[in-house]
């Protein structure tokens, strides 16, 4: 379980800090939900939930994410729908890994030709969860954290 002042990661909303752990009552059930800040919301899940929701990882697998950003082969899927549910299964599994391979096969896409509108908005979000936990991990501002990312994007 979660405690108050626990760095998680919400899948595919991003990372955060509890804030609260509050009984609340919904259809006629009191249970204990945890509270947060996210992307200026309040979202709360309750207690036992399995929602995929992880604590931040440590600095070393933040480093490893970053130092191998853009190794391994990209999966090549041509089919829009299918791409786009493959890509939404690994945000979904709230994997770093995964959640970086994501961005890097979208990103090496958009160079080779102009991204879909889904692929734009899976890159945007993947790339927005990805900074969040930079930035809570590192202890840094949005705008640092996104040119740690530009950094390892940009290396070969």
């Amino acid at each position: 379980m979660f405690q108050i002042g626990d760095k998680i990661v919400y899948p595919m909303l991003g990372a955060s800090v509890i804030e609260v752990i509050d009984e609340r009552e919904f259809l006629g059930k009191k249970r204990l939900y945890y509270i947060m800040t996210i992307k200026n919301m309040q979202v709360m899940f309750p207690m036992g939930s399995n929602i995929g929701i992880r604590k931040t990882v440590d600095s070393d697998i933040l480093e490893d994410v970053l130092k191998n950003f853009n190794t391994g082969e990209s999966d090549i899927i041509t089919n829009p729908v299918h791409r786009y549910r493959y890509n939404l299964n690994k945000m979904k599994s709230g994997d770093i890994y995964e959640g970086s391979q994501v961005i890097r096969d979208l990103i090496r896409m958009g160079k080779k030709r102009t991204l879909a509108f889904g692929d734009k908005m899976m890159l945007d979000n993947a790339r927005h969860i990805l900074i969040s936990e930079l930035m809570l991990v590192k202890g840094i501002n949005q705008v640092q954290a996104d040119a740690l990312l530009e950094t390892a994007i940009n290396e070969h």
